[in-house]
């Protein structure tokens, strides 16, 4: 039994990747908005953050991909694209990114007070607006100090795309059922496979970014 070779396996991972990726993008962008909204003057931008971050922090992500198939699809009738697989895709991509933004917006706001105070108020002085002072002057720096943190959210959503796989896509852990359905007498092979092609790849992109966050690090 060749596993590398099958048409599942490859298949399955792709999907992993195709997740990951568009799910990385949705939860980096959502999460800078909401890390803005928690550091807003505006108290209802900053209850607002608070309650999504409250809310999806502690509802199981297994509850909110099966929101998105069976409330926003089902009931509500929401679609992204007519090809079922393709729909599922995007409602599973949905489901990781407002689930992962809570993680995003916690991380960045830990950068954010990163930032001395001297900085906010040296910007406000020369007539910057809250905007310019977030976007030019807070968040340049506070990425410095938040490639560890997102780096371990952004791996974490690597492993909980598997998830998806309750709705119909085709993902790495429905491959594996299938190929352990066919392959009895190979349980701990099969196993050991697909979770070792998990740690090939996440074990280096965590070096990767723990490499990344010392480089750029901000000596004091």
């Amino acid at each position: 039994m060749d596993i590398f070779s099958d048409p599942g396996f490859q298949t399955g991972f792709l999907w992993i990747i195709k997740l990951t990726a568009a799910s990385t993008v949705g939860a980096l962008v959502l999460g800078v908005l909401l890390a803005a909204m928690r550091v807003s003057p505006v108290p209802v931008l900053r209850g607002f953050g608070a309650a999504w971050v409250n809310v999806f922090r502690n509802t199981p992500l297994t509850l909110i991909i099966f929101f998105c198939y069976f409330g926003l699809y089902a009931v509500l009738g929401f679609t992204v694209s007519d090809d079922l697989n393709l729909n599922n895709y995007w409602l599973g991509v949905i489901g990781l990114s407002v689930y992962t933004a809570a993680f995003v917006c916690e991380a960045i706001r830990s950068g954010i007070n990163t930032v001395p105070p001297g900085q906010a108020e040296a910007a406000r002085a020369i007539g910057m607006s809250f905007r310019q002072t977030l976007t030019i002057v807070i968040l340049p720096q506070a990425a410095r100090a938040v490639i560890a943190p997102l780096g371990s959210i952004f791996i974490a959503l690597a492993k909980n795309s598997t998830i998806v796989g309750t709705i119909g896509v085709m993902e790495a852990s429905s491959a594996m059922k299938d190929l352990i359905n066919i392959n009895g007498d190979r349980v701990l092979l099969v196993f050991a496979i697909f979770a070792g092609t998990f740690a090939a790849v996440l074990i280096p992109t965590g070096y990767g970014f723990g490499w990344l966050a010392n480089r750029l690090a901000v000596k004091r």
